[in-house]
């Protein structure tokens, strides 16, 4: 068995025994652990950006970032999760099949999570701390550009959980090889969380069997309608863009209606701004910078259309006071996340009150958009019967069910 079999069997056994644990004691030790280890984590994560100043390109240096206001964010978002109720085991809905036989549909963690990720440390505690809240163990494979930083945050981590003897809920991974090798995993690995660039993303979807949560790309679009207030407007286009350029919520088209009548005025703000745009040019694509495409079109039909061809189905804001175009928009653009009168840079988990994400996910199945405790469950059903069997339920005789909710 190869050390890395070996630790996905670990896990395995943890997700066990995290099912009778006390899971928020977990997160709470863990957030008063990356407090009180916060300066080991910074020089960590020094040398990281020591190292990566020359090699790394702009958006990818700004996610290698972990300083004080991250750090803060991070441990503000564990203990919100910690403060959730716990979700292992909560009954969805009871459906009695007939007098004395009882079906519970119950909310239940997903297994052993395989997160693969690039450059963003801050991702090692949120993805731990959603894994531990929903009752699943999680390995976490990092970017070799973190490498300090994910090593300390994992040590801090490991070390809080060893505490309650369950350390091996959160391991990390360290090689590439050894990502090839979980990938291959399906009798023990229940789902892989890819976070990094399109071709990261598209080369685990292409290698695994393992269901794969999350999204490719962040072509997302802010549409200017004819009606859009111009102060609004501004705000909105100039925060989608340029609040985390290189975060996949960040706007990557805008598209403007060629009757508003501020159009001129609203890319000189954009300009004044510090950011380039590209005037009907370079659709479809993810800049993770300060560049944005605009195209001007005729009406709120050739908009809806521009994103169903050129989107992402990640998120699609309209700046608009006319209410029923802001519906048609809200109802005809099918992306994980589709906005009226905001900032596309809401789409994020602790911004949604989910404490943090796993990652945002532009899938049609399970879970969509920022993806957190509950897009880490699934369920189960449990029938609680007197000696029934079914084939009192069959025949010419056969007693009927009542299926009443309770």
């Amino acid at each position: 068995m190869t050390e890395t079999r070996a630790q996905a069997e670990r896990a395995r056994q943890a997700y066990f025994k995290l099912q009778t644990m006390d899971r928020t004691a977990l997160l709470h030790d863990i957030a008063d652990a990356l407090r009180s280890h916060a300066d080991a984590i910074f020089a960590a994560n020094a040398k990281d950006l020591a190292a990566a100043k020359d090699t790394l390109s702009r958006p990818l240096y700004k996610r290698l970032i972990l300083d004080e206001p991250k750090l803060r964010d991070v441990i503000d978002g564990i203990r919100q999760i910690a403060a959730m109720d716990d979700p292992v085991g909560r009954i969805i809905e009871t459906t009695e099949l007939d007098e004395g036989l009882i079906l519970k549909k119950v909310k239940t963690p997903i297994g052993v999570i395989a997160a693969i990720f690039e450059s963003r440390p801050d991702v090692v505690p949120q993805i731990a701390a959603l894994a531990l809240r929903s009752g699943n163990a999680v390995l976490l494979k990092g970017g070799r550009e973190a490498a300090h930083t994910n090593f300390a945050l994992g040590k801090v981590i490991q070390d809080a959980l060893s505490r309650h003897d369950i350390s091996d809920a959160v391991q990390l991974v360290s090689s590439r090889e050894e990502v090839a090798e979980l990938l291959g995993m399906d009798d023990l690995i229940s789902m892989v969380v890819p976070r990094g660039s399109n071709e990261m993303v598209r080369s685990i979807q292409e290698r695994t069997k393992i269901p794969v949560l999350g999204h490719a790309d962040g072509v997302c679009h802010v549409f200017i309608d004819e009606h859009a207030d111009l102060g609004k407007a501004v705000r909105i286009a100039i925060d989608s863009k340029t609040a985390a350029p290189s975060a996949c919520n960040a706007v990557e088209t805008l598209l403007i209606h060629r009757n508003f009548p501020q159009k001129d005025k609203l890319l000189d703000e954009l300009k004044g701004s510090g950011v380039e745009l590209h005037i009907e040019s370079d659709f479809g694509k993810e800049f993770l910078d300060l560049i944005l495409s605009v195209r001007m079109v005729e009406n709120l039909d050739e908009a809806i259309e521009h994103i169903r061809r050129y989107g992402s189905s990640h998120t699609d804001s309209i700046v608009t006071e006319n209410a029923a175009n802001a519906e048609r928009f809200l109802n005809e653009v099918d992306s994980a996340g589709v906005y009226w009168n905001a900032s596309t840079h809401f789409a994020d988990g602790f911004r949604y009150g989910l404490g943090a994400e796993v990652g945002i996910s532009t899938n049609r199945t399970h879970a969509r958009g920022p993806v957190g405790v509950d897009g880490l469950m699934i369920y189960k059903y449990q029938l609680i019967g007197n000696g029934h069997i079914a084939a009192t339920y069959k025949g010419q005789n056969a007693r009927p069910f009542t299926h009443r909710r309770v």
